[in-house]
């Protein structure tokens, strides 16, 4: 249509003073959808001119808006949202929820509540009822909801997928009518709704026959459901983390599991051995998944279970304690397994793992994570056998010797993340590393006999890289953040705290990564303001930034924050040289959810009470129990009336003189 006035304009002989006018509505969608996720680009996109505007209200499907205060003018300007994220709006009364229902009557499919507080049931029963198109409902966290608030939510007839994690309130009276009269239902999470029982889990399993996904962590449940959940004819994901009234005595009962089931979670259920897992996974010949962290010995016996699963895929036995006998039957599963974690496993021998690993050549993601006991054989082995590795994860492993990590570089050329945290590795190590060009992902924190000199290589080795953790790599500099901000633009996030010797010049060759999301500088003690506006400036989509300890960053630094990095989620100021002037600037920030403010000798009782006010998207707080007894109580109720939770802590002012004085704590705690 567009197009046809442009052109009858044309022949008339008027000239268009906006040529955008002649696109199409739909060469204009295209042009939105090309933008992804950025929220920016949206915006810059829609103030283009007033019809670019108009499109892209009228084009936006999913909308999550930053003010409660501001949802009336946010849902006038979007009209056909399907997909409502409420994350940063701590407060929803009942008449908000009752205006979005009647604004997104026909369209909306999808509401996330799972951070907001201060509805009930009454909100709920308008939500429904209007927006009888709802398939997924997140309601996580919702400690005061009840079981009038289950029943409301049991009116949308056509929900798919509900989350109740932490309903606690929630019994099995209002889960039982969720039962009856959401049928439709394929996930439901009921994780830490610690009312409900043997008897209301039973009725979700009965009713609701299309059930795809279901989580039970922590629930004071038996055997007695299991029963029925375990004929669900289409149940893929059974999550059972804590359940410690399910025992073995209790599965012994059962004579057949289900037929369907892809993924079994029992972490953390002490009451389980080999008896127990062989008889609820009897018959789950489409196993994929299975994980038994912090559960039960893994002894050969245990193995066995699984020998049967030739479908299984991935196993993980994080904070088990495995015998050797147990890795070997592992070694002789008839599945070639994708995917092994034996995180914090005692009992990791270089004999075990070695006879996994060369059984299961197929392996893309390995986590070895302090198996203290595994040296470079280990490693010769792993790198050997496993060649199509993504992932390799190894923090703490000690005994692995420098020539190690040169086998990883050299035979590992698929890696695209890993985790060698708290190793002696070198550069000639990281060197090799750099080999792999598909990193994405590195963490080498705690690694001090690494330089600038192994880093350039991983700059110029690793363009994909988005994340890097350099936590007290205290012999890097700037010339090695350098190398890195130069050859890796697509980073995202990196972690330079206790880099001791890093200057604001590091800052500033970082703000040229402009995907940058998350800074960590704790304790960076020769960077300034003047570097951390550099990142204000060029890294405008920052979300999370820890300057704790940073002493030379002032106001100078928060007021270019405040004009830039509209999308910071979480700042930590802790020992800063802050005072009210940059609080207060930084409270403009919409988007600015959690603040930690400890030992700011610069603030005010005044001066943070302007800034809490101002601030009026926080959800959580940390502070000095100091301000508890200055700050007026009726400030206090009102910030928390609004959602923002306080946590208040008494830590003394802390000086760190050795800057190894970390490492001496962490002996005295292991010995």
């Amino acid at each position: 249509m567009k197009f046809h006035k442009a052109m009858q304009h044309q022949q008339q002989g008027i000239t268009l003073t906006n040529p955008f006018e002649a696109l199409t509505d739909e060469i204009v969608f295209s042009i939105i959808d090309s933008l992804g996720d950025d929220p920016q680009g949206k915006k810059s996109f829609s103030l283009v001119c007033k019809s670019f505007h108009s499109i892209e209200s009228r084009h936006r499907k999913t909308l999550k808006p930053l003010r409660t205060d501001l949802l009336s003018r946010t849902l006038q300007r979007y009209p056909f949202i399907s997909r409502l994220d409420l994350s940063y709006c701590p407060r929803i009364e009942d008449d908000t929820l009752s205006i979005m229902s009647t604004t997104y009557k026909s369209t909306l499919l999808s509401i996330d509540l799972s951070r907001s507080r201060f509805f009930t049931n009454v909100g709920l029963s308008s939500l429904v009822m209007n927006c009888s198109a709802l398939v997924e409902i997140d309601l996580s966290n919702g400690t005061e909801l009840t079981d009038s608030a289950a029943a409301a939510i049991a009116e949308a007839k056509n929900l798919e997928r509900l989350w109740l994690a932490r309903c606690k309130l929630i019994s099995d009276i209002g889960v039982g009518c969720i039962a009856v009269g959401c049928k439709k239902l394929k996930l439901i999470c009921l994780k830490w709704c610690l009312r409900i029982s043997d008897l209301g889990v039973g009725l979700i399993a009965l009713k609701c026959k299309e059930i795809r996904s279901l989580d039970l962590s922590y629930l004071p449940i038996t055997e007695k459901c299991l029963l029925a959940i375990l004929q669900l004819q289409h149940l893929k994901q059974l999550i059972l983390v804590g359940c410690s009234g399910i025992d073995d005595e209790g599965l012994s009962t059962l004579k057949q599991g289900c037929k369907s089931l892809e993924t079994l979670n029992m972490s953390n259920c002490e009451n389980i051995s080999d008896g127990g897992l062989s008889s609820i996974t009897n018959g789950a010949g489409h196993l994929r998944e299975l994980i038994l962290a912090y559960g039960p010995t893994v002894t050969a016996n245990l193995a066995k279970c699984l020998h049967n699963f030739s479908s299984l895929q991935s196993i993980k036995l994080d904070g088990c304690l495995v015998t050797c006998s147990g890795m070997i039957a592992i070694t002789s599963l008839w599945a070639s397994l994708k995917e092994l974690s034996l995180c914090k496993c005692s009992g990791v021998t270089d004999e075990g793992l070695c006879s996994i690993v060369k059984r299961h050549t197929e392996l893309r993601k390995l986590d070895i994570t302090c198996c203290r006991k595994i040296t470079l054989f280990s490693i010769d082995s792993i790198t050997y056998s496993c060649t199509s590795l993504t992932s390799l994860k190894m923090e703490s492993c000690s005994l692995v010797s420098k020539e190690g990590f040169i086998l990883i570089g050299q035979r590992c050329k698929f890696l695209e993340e890993l985790d060698i945290t708290d190793n002696e590795i070198d550069d000639n190590g990281l060197k090799w590393i750099s080999r792999c060009s598909k990193l994405s992902i590195l963490k080498l924190g705690i690694c001090q006999n690494i330089t600038d000199d192994g880093l350039s290589h991983v700059g110029m080795g690793c363009p994909k890289l988005t994340e890097l953790d350099l936590y007290r790599c205290t012999e890097i500099t700037d010339f090695g953040i350098a190398s890195i901000a130069n050859g890796c633009p697509a980073l995202e996030k990196i972690n330079m705290a206790y880099c001791d010797k890093v200057t604001d010049a590091s800052l500033i060759s970082i703000s040229n990564c402009l995907r940058l999301k998350s800074l960590e500088i704790r304790a960076c003690a020769c960077v300034s303001s003047v570097g951390l506006s550099a990142i204000a400036v060029g890294c405008r989509q920052l979300t999370i930034l820890d300057v704790k300890k940073c002493r030379n960053i002032n106001d100078t630094g928060m007021l270019p924050l405040a004009q830039c990095s509209q999308n910071l989620e979480q700042i930590n100021l802790s020992y800063c040289s802050v005072t009210n002037i940059g609080l207060l600037a930084l409270a403009s920030i919409n988007s600015l959810q959690n603040i930690t403010i400890l030992h700011v000798t610069g603030l005010t009782t005044n001066g943070l009470a302007a800034a809490l006010l101002a601030c009026r998207g926080l959800r959580k707080v940390k502070l000095h129990t100091l301000f508890k007894a200055s700050l007026p109580q009726s400030l206090i109720d009102h910030l928390e009336a609004r959602g923002c939770v306080f946590q208040w802590r008494n830590k003394a002012f802390q000086v760190e003189i050795d800057p190894n004085g970390w490492q001496l704590q962490l002996g005295r705690e292991i010995q």
